[in-house]
């Protein structure tokens, strides 16, 4: 690789800087390294934080400096590039970022430089909200795709269907529709089961279920999944997308959730497990 683009996150601490020391030793070392410009959202575009447009065509790999919001945040705007993301956490704990600010950065970029690495592919979810059977609204997911209340404390109904057929009527918080790759995200913390990321299923989680039987359910990641919305339009209910985008649903919507065409290329550098890095994780919490 000799063509990259730097993605940060300004707010976490020591960001710009590390993001001004890569590029330094990238251009030292004969590469090309562009950092996103602070520019201001141009009219037109739908992107949230980074604009696809500012990326380098020849770019050959994007690095992310921030947590895994900030990877997920690059994943989705860059969506249907095919550019390989790889993570550097400024953080805590990161299930996506490849490497920690304390580690050994130039040895990271010394591997990319002389391509020492390999590529894995993530699932991403689209969802479609239809509204009297016409679609409205669509948006990509890396993580999951949850239904949930905004505001008032109520338990929302929900209908869900699978390819179709109706599974379950849900009395819950809300519910949510996880990748493998977050299965370790909201889906862990609502009780869902953690999947190996590089598998090719879905997860549905119902947040708080009002009944005994409310448990998580793996699916084909072929299966697609339409959840109506059974409650009163004034709890505030939406859809949310990497806990990031919000679409308000009024009663009688459904929202689709299958499998996207689009997916989300991460650089993987360590010949790691994914059962040391997770034990490793959790160890950390």
């Amino acid at each position: 690789m000799k063509y990259f683009y730097l993605i940060l996150n300004p707010q976490k601490a020591g960001a710009v800087e590390m993001a001004e020391q890569i590029q330094e030793y990238l251009l030292n070392h004969g590469c090309t390294c562009q950092i996103q410009g602070e520019l201001e959202q141009e009219k037109g575009f739908s992107y949230r934080y980074t604009n696809a447009c500012q990326v380098p065509e020849n770019t050959e790999c994007v690095i992310t400096l921030g947590g895994d919001g900030t990877l997920i945040q690059a994943a989705r705007d860059l969506a249907g590039r095919r550019l390989p993301i790889l993570g550097v956490n400024m953080g805590n704990v990161g299930y996506l970022t490849q490497i920690g600010r304390q580690e050994d950065v130039a040895g990271m970029l010394e591997d990319l430089i002389h391509d020492q690495y390999r590529l894995e592919k993530r699932m991403m979810l689209k969802g479609t909200v239809l509204r009297g059977g016409r679609a409205i609204k669509e948006d990509l997911a890396l993580n999951e795709v949850v239904i949930s209340r905004r505001e008032i404390l109520r338990l929302l109904k929900l209908k869900v269907f699978v390819n179709g057929e109706p599974l379950h009527q849900y009395q819950a918080d809300g519910m949510i529709v996880a990748t493998p790759t977050g299965s370790t995200a909201y889906n862990l913390s609502a009780g869902g089961p953690i999947v190996e990321p590089t598998a090719q299923m879905t997860i549905l989680t119902p947040i708080c279920s009002h009944a005994l039987n409310g448990r998580s359910i793996v699916l084909s990641s072929e299966d697609r999944i339409e959840i109506e919305v059974l409650g009163n339009e004034k709890d505030g209910q939406a859809a949310i997308f990497d806990g990031d985008t919000f679409i308000h649903l009024k009663t009688e919507d459904r929202l689709r959730i299958e499998r996207s065409e689009t997916e989300t290329i991460l650089v993987k550098l360590k010949e790691v497990s994914f059962l040391d890095n997770l034990r490793s994780k959790l160890a950390g919490i």
